[in-house]
């Protein structure tokens, strides 16, 4: 997505909502692993000190924990890049949320937050991505695209 005019937000969804946590709260790490293992994110099986070094050679990482009535619901991690670039380095629901009409306005919740994002070494946000998977959610690639967001490379892995 190139311009924030290009987001198509999903209808609204009661209750749901971000919060910004700390990158030292456990939510961090049990919530992001708890939406992964289904999907084969990495993070899910990440030791302690791998775990560690993740976060450390990553600081300007944002972690947004989605919300649903106040309680976790997903999370949409975001990380400023040089240039201007913002990434989506995480996004998804936990299990009990999947199928319940939530993920649109999640992922609208997370874009709109990705372009109010204080870029780096930009005057603004000129770009928000991120990679998607054929492991990842079978409805996640639609939900991308009904938001607005493009394709721009596709690669495949051996």
């Amino acid at each position: 997505m190139t311009d924030p005019g290009d987001l198509r937000p999903a209808p609204a969804a009661p209750g749901l909502g971000l919060r910004l946590l700390d990158r030292d709260s456990p939510l961090v790490r049990s919530v992001q692993g708890q939406v992964g293992e289904a999907h084969g994110w990495s993070a899910a099986s990440r030791t302690e000190e791998e775990w560690d070094a993740h976060q450390a050679a990553r600081p300007l990482r944002q972690y947004w924990l989605i919300t649903f009535e106040g309680e976790p619901a997903g999370v949409a991690y975001l990380e400023p890049q040089p240039g201007g670039d913002v990434e989506v380095t995480a996004f998804g629901l936990l299990p009990p949320y999947v199928g319940r009409g939530l993920g649109g306005f999640a992922l609208t919740l997370a874009l709109r937050q990705a372009w109010a994002t204080e870029p780096v070494g930009a005057r603004n946000v000129r770009r928000v991505w991120l990679h998607t998977s054929t492991t990842d959610h079978p409805r996640a690639l639609g939900n991308y695209r009904a938001r607005g967001l493009r394709p721009y490379r596709v690669e495949r892995e051996q």
